[in-house]
């Protein structure tokens, strides 16, 4: 049995020092929702709470789906790199970036420089950067495939994209990964389900995507962004269907709009075509104290 452990969006605060010259783009509106609800709703305790107990929970590996950061500023750049070292070394982590993690032009490039050990696929002289996803890293009987739908994008606008060189590229590892009889997972930090975000957050390309795991298959779509706890499903091959699991942002305080923060254990264990998979939902809830299990979902 192999445990895969799954967080996202962790908006690691509080920010940085700012100057006028930081201000001079996207950046303004996503300080301003920054000040009025993020600030009060994502909480680093609460990050430091839910990292302690999915470590106490010994998972073999820890997928994070994107949006450490909030503005992309070169502090909190240095600052999420400083964060993953605490998360785990760079084998045992495997990371794909956020909207937030691009929220302005350039700011992605610099994003995967800071973070190219965890992004680092079996068997690449570089790790991945833009234009070069998805990778692919072989833990146990997992092939864990990073998929990258990040970009900058205008004020008020949080779309992700998955493009046509990203899907060849992404069905010749799921094609690859088979071959060898591994479980795939695929992360992406858009969810590829229509409907699953608002129209200005959601993901261009979820036809592609959907295509792809239509006609080469995928065993686990893990994602970020809505900040909810959900469990989707898409179509695979021969009639198949394929977990799209989400989870809510793992600084959220109890008492807010969405979710308080969780994150998900994944026991996995057979054989192609008679793989079994036991989520199990930790974190907080808004009537206990501490983090404790939110629920148990057998998806396969």
């Amino acid at each position: 049995m192999f445990r895969l452990a799954h967080l996202s969006d962790i908006h690691l605060g509080p920010l940085p020092d700012l100057a006028y010259r930081d201000l001079a783009s996207k950046r303004i509106t996503g300080y301003i929702n920054w000040r009025r609800n993020r600030r009060a709703s994502l909480h680093e305790d609460v990050i430091d709470s839910i990292v302690a107990d999915m470590k106490a929970a010994r998972p073999d590996h820890i997928a994070a789906t994107g949006d450490l950061m909030n503005l992309s500023l070169p502090g909190e750049i240095e600052l999420s790199r400083l964060w993953l070292e605490t998360l785990g070394e760079p084998d045992h982590v495997s990371v794909v970036p956020g909207n937030h993690d691009a929220y302005v032009p350039r700011a992605l490039d610099k994003t995967c420089a800071a973070w190219a050990p965890w992004m680092l696929g079996d068997g690449m002289t570089e790790p991945a950067r833009r234009g070069t996803f998805p990778y692919m890293r072989v833990r146990g009987p997992l092939a864990l495939i990073g998929v990258s739908s990040a970009r900058a994008t205008a004020p008020f606008m949080a779309s992700g994209f998955f493009g046509e060189n990203q899907s060849k590229r992404l069905a010749t590892l799921l094609d690859e990964a088979a071959a060898r009889s591994l479980f795939r997972v695929v992360m992406i930090h858009h969810p590829p389900v229509r409907g699953a975000a608002p129209a200005h957050k959601r993901l261009f390309g979820i036809g592609r995507f959907q295509n792809v795991a239509l006609r080469h298959g995928m065993d686990l779509v893990l994602h970020g962004h809505t900040h909810l706890p959900t469990t989707h499903w898409i179509d695979g091959v021969g009639g198949t269907r394929i977990p799209v699991v989400g989870v809510s942002a793992a600084g959220q305080t109890p008492g807010g709009s969405r979710p308080a923060a969780q994150y998900n254990l994944f026991d996995i264990g057979g054989a192609p075509g008679r793989w079994e998979i036991q989520l199990t939902r930790r974190g907080l809830s808004n009537t206990a104290t501490g983090i404790s299990e939110i629920s148990t979902e057998r998806l396969g």
